[in-house]
Parts: C-alpha cells; sequence; structure tokens
C-alpha cells in the first residue's frame, strides 16, 4: 500500500470550492490516503502565484488560469493542468439596487432571463451615453475568468461593447458585495455566496445567472502544478478518485444541508448556512423574488467533472477575441492541451463509471438533455445552450473566432 501523500490545495472561498471541502471533511481524501491541508486565499492571483511557485500542489482554480499560464500571459508562467473540473455552473449577476430600478423601468421582467435583462441594459446604455453620463462600472474577479469572458459575452450578445460602453474592473469574490454597497461599481459578476451577500444585505439584485447565460457551462478547475503531477501521476490519480467521490456527495439532495453547514464554517466561508445553501439548492432569487428554472451550480450529474477540450478552446476563443492574445496553431494546441481527460479517465476508470469517450464536444448543440457515448454504462448530458442560440464547433474553431470579431463594433 502506498504511503500517505501531503496534498497542500489553496482555495477561494466560494460555494464552488464544494468539492475540495467535501473531500477534506466527508474522508474521502482521507480514503484514497491524501492527506489535504486546504488553504484559504483572497484573489485568485494569490492562487495563480502560490501554485506557480509550488507552495501548492494543486488549487481552485479558474477555468482559463491553467490556459493563461500555457500562453505566458501570467506573470510566472509555471505549467498547470486541469485534469478535472469542479463542476458546472456557479455564478451570477449583481446589479445595484438603483441600476436594478432603471432596468425594471425600461423592460420589467424578472425571471432571471440574460435577453431580457441584457435589452434592459443595452437601453439604460444608450441614454447614458447619449446624455453623457459616466458609464456603467462591473466587476470581475481576474482577467482570466469564466465571470470576465461570460460577463462580456453576455454584454456583447446583448449589442453592448463591453470595452467602450461600460468599465470592467477587478476585485476579489470576497470584496464584491462592499464593493457594491460603496458605490464603486454598478453590478458585478461572481461566484456564490457573494451575490445572495448583496441580496441579503439590501445592496443588489441578481439580474442573471451564468447557467441561463450558458447552460451546463465551465467555470473551476482542478488546477495542478505540472511538474508535481509528472513527478506523482499515482498520488495526482487518488486525489481525482477523491474528488470524484466528493462530488457524487455533494450532488446528492440529502446531503445537501450538511454541505451548506460545513461550507459557512469560519475557515471556508464564514457566511450563514441560510445563504450557503441557496447555490446548493438552486434557490437563487431574482430581482424580485423569481427563482430560475435552470440549475445554477452542478457538481456531478452529467460529466460535471470531466474536462471537455472544448471548453478550453471556448475559453481560448474568447481571450481572442478580446485581445488578450493572437489566434495561432500553437496558442489553439497549447490550449487545448491543458485540458487533461487522458488523465482523468486512467484515474477513473477503476471505479467503473460511465465517462465521456470523446475528449471535446459542439458547445451549444444540445437543446434537452441528451446520451452520449461512454467508456461503460450510460451517460446523459444536460442541455448546454447559449441564451443567443450561438453554437461553438471546435473543429471550426477559425471561423467561430472570425464570427465574433466583428461584435467589436459600435453599438445601436
Amino acid at each position: 500500500m502506498a504511503a500517505t501523500t501531503d496534498i497542500f490545495a489553496g482555495f477561494i472561498p466560494l460555494t464552488d470550492s464544494a468539492i475540495l471541502v467535501a473531500a477534506r471533511e466527508c474522508g474521502f481524501a482521507e480514503e484514497e490516503r491524501i492527506a489535504l491541508s486546504l488553504i484559504r486565499e483572497t484573489s485568485w492571483a494569490n492562487i495563480r502565484d502560490r501554485i506557480a511557485i509550488g507552495h501548492f500542489q494543486a488549487a481552485h482554480m479558474l477555468a482559463p488560469m491553467p490556459i493563461a499560464a500555457a500562453l505566458g500571459l501570467t506573470p510566472l508562467s509555471q505549467a498547470v493542468l486541469a485534469p478535472m473540473a469542479l463542476g458546472l455552473g456557479g455564478n451570477a449577476v449583481t446589479v445595484s439596487l438603483a441600476l436594478f430600478d432603471e432596468m425594471q423601468a425600461v423592460n420589467p421582467v424578472d425571471m432571471l432571463d440574460p435577453a431580457s435583462s441584457g435589452a434592459a441594459l443595452r437601453e439604460l446604455v444608450r441614454q447614458r451615453r447619449d446624455t453623457g453620463r459616466p458609464r456603467l462600472r462591473f466587476g470581475v474577479v481576474h482577467p482570466h475568468s469564466g465571470h470576465n469572458f461570460e460577463l462580456r459575452y453576455w454584454l456583447a450578445s446583448s449589442g453592448i461593447r463591453p470595452d467602450e460602453d461600460v468599465e470592467i474592473v477587478i476585485a476579489p469574490p470576497p470584496f464584491m458585495p462592499d464593493v457594491l454597497a460603496a458605490g464603486r461599481v454598478d453590478g458585478y459578476c461572481v461566484g456564490e455566496p457573494w451575490n445572495s451577500v448583496a441580496v441579503a444585505s439590501g445592496a443588489g439584485r441578481i439580474a442573471t445567472v451564468k447557467s441561463a447565460i450558458w447552460n451546463s457551462s465551465p467555470e473551476k478547475v482542478l488546477g495542478v502544478h505540472a511538474d508535481w503531477a509528472g513527478r506523482n501521476p499515482e498520488a495526482l490519480a487518488r486525489l481525482i478518485r477523491a474528488l470524484y467521490r466528493a462530488a457524487q456527495w455533494c450532488s446528492t439532495r440529502e446531503n445537501h444541508a450538511a454541505l451548506a453547514h460545513i461550507l459557512a464554517r469560519p475557515d471556508y466561508l464564514d457566511q450563514p448556512a441560510s445563504l450557503v445553501i441557496k447555490a446548493i439548492d438552486g434557490s437563487i432569487l431574482g430581482g424580485r423574488g423569481a427563482r430560475s428554472g435552470i440549475a445554477f451550480f452542478e457538481p456531478f450529474a452529467g460529466a460535471a467533472t470531466f474536462p471537455w477540450q472544448s471548453h478550453a478552446l471556448w475559453f481560448y476563443s474568447q481571450m481572442v477575441r478580446w485581445g488578450q492574445v493572437a489566434h495561432t496553431p500553437a496558442n489553439a494546441e497549447a490550449a487545448r492541451l491543458c485540458f487533461r481527460p487522458d488523465i482523468y479517465r486512467a484515474a477513473l476508470t477503476p471505479l467503473g463509471g460511465a465517462l465521456p469517450g470523446a475528449n471535446a464536444k459542439v458547445e451549444g448543440a444540445l437543446k434537452q438533455p441528451s446520451p452520449v457515448g461512454a467508456t461503460a454504462g450510460s451517460l446523459v448530458l444536460a442541455a448546454d445552450g447559449f441564451f443567443d442560440g450561438a453554437v461553438f464547433d471546435p473543429d471550426r474553431l477559425d471561423d467561430y473566432i472570425a464570427t465574433q470579431m466583428p461584435l467589436r463594433t459600435p453599438s445601436a
């Protein structure tokens, strides 16, 4: 029997750190002979830098961050692998009470619908521009984040130019409610519980959610120091198995209350369990109390932990779209290879579960839950549509990038 392996993993206080937390607190890591130490950080830049210099062997990480490292977009650019995703969805867009009231005056719809809320926001942006008022300011957690790219995608698909019509600034997730309450931003895109915290404090209202902008979309990954992974493949496999079993536990409804209370503890999220559970059980509230009909955060079902290379390439396409990197075949390949379904399958095949047989898929093509090819048993993927009806085919990456670039032209 292999000796116990010490693994230090960084995390940000977010509900979607649940799989890592459950692996430690519910004994799944211990059963795989992993001594898992979780270190809470405040900012994603700290996570990025501490894994690069070797303080962490693994981390709860923004999905685009390993791609940015591979493309030389980070200060230290240490190679980081993503052999596992940490669930789907989990973010929302929250706006100030004043902005929400303005949006309601333009379009009084409260279904967390990105098309309706985007149309209202576009009209307000036009009014501000025509009357010489300051641009609206939105916060995101990091330039290389799903938050940045999904906010920009929503804005652009609504006819709003993210770099001209509004201002986008960076703030750590736990600071977002205070930044909004202080009037430093008009809205933000962040993971839970920091949307529900703003709602509970009276500082903001939720306008839309990530899973409505792009259903079943990627958010966080298990980021692993590439050198450590190369030296410790067997330990990495044990870690993946522990996290996979933790994800199953997190997805079971009977465990939701217990999970919320674990995450609520001071050493994790340090927020009331009554707020934490909203993302877990899908009870996220829209501006006037409507609940989303779409799953908010999914930790396991529908291959939620599989590192689809099409997800990596979509994030890469957005990096190109918004001027972070040039599009070249070499850059696209570097982005694709950050996500490692081969490591995932090798680790989990002994468990006998149904794993995707392909490494990539056409994103946005599934309008309803659909069976797909699996290594064993049967596997059903959830609907994965974009709110604007677009489809991303990773085999037609050049065409997709070309069609998106004109969307940076002036808005009406």
